[in-house]
Formats: structure tokens, C-alpha cells, sequence
């Protein structure tokens, strides 16, 4: 069996390595990007099997429109080929500004939106419940 890959695109080297750590120990492959760029390109050339993505970045909202860019229900768009990978947002936004965020369709194409910190059983069980 091929192992699983998943790509954690998030600035902060700590917080890469909390996601990680118990990612691997249940046998996923994991792949890092640390901005909205690199995300793109690691995208592209590893073709993951899920992404692990925060919001604030290189800007306040590079983890949104990354996702809205991979997600994007334009049949033309360039990131097409991305529309079906599951996308997790893991972001510690809610805590940080007065906005409130949820999965939707249209706004925020996204299979889940978990608060940092998470407790590593719900991550694991987040990304099985939606690894394709």
C-alpha cells in the first residue's frame, strides 16, 4: 500500500512539527510548505493526497485564498486539478480576531476548520475522516 501524503502549509516551524509528529506515527507521508507561494508550488509538484493549511501567513488571509484558488468552482481555473483534494484549515483565527469562520461551499471551500491548538487524536481523526 502507498503511503498517504499530505501537505502542512503553515509559516510557523513549531507548529509544522505538531502537525507532523502525530501524522507520521499513524504512517503519513508529510510534506512542508511555509507560505502561500511554496504551497502552490508543493502543490502542484507532489499532488497530495490532503493539506493541512493555516490562514495567516505571508498575509492575513493567504491560507483563505489559497484554499478558494484550490477549490475554485470555475471549470477554467488553473488549480482545477486541486479541487478534489480535502483541504483542513487549522488556524488559531478565532482566537486572534473577533471573526468567525466555518466550511462553506462558496466562501470557504474546505473539508474541516480546526482551532490551534488541537489535541493530536482530533487532527488524526479529522484527516481520516476525510482522506480521500
Amino acid at each position: 500500500m502507498t503511503q498517504k501524503q499530505i501537505l502542512i502549509v503553515d509559516d510557523d516551524p513549531d507548529q509544522r512539527l505538531t502537525i507532523r509528529l502525530p501524522l507520521e506515527a499513524v504512517g503519513y507521508q508529510i510534506h512542508e510548505a511555509t507560505n502561500f507561494d511554496e504551497g502552490l508550488v508543493a502543490a502542484r509538484e507532489l499532488k497530495p493526497d490532503l493539506i493541512i493549511l493555516d490562514v495567516m501567513m505571508d498575509s492575513a488571509t493567504a491560507g483563505f485564498q489559497l484554499a478558494l484558488s484550490m477549490h475554485s468552482p470555475d471549470p477554467e481555473s488553473e488549480f482545477k486539478e486541486f479541487k478534489g483534494i480535502p483541504i483542513i484549515l487549522l488556524t488559531a483565527i478565532h482566537s486572534t480576531t473577533s471573526l468567525r469562520f466555518a466550511p462553506d461551499e462558496y466562501y470557504l471551500p474546505v473539508e474541516a476548520f480546526l482551532e490551534k491548538p488541537v489535541k493530536p487524536e482530533i487532527l488524526v481523526a479529522t484527516v481520516r475522516k476525510h482522506m480521500n
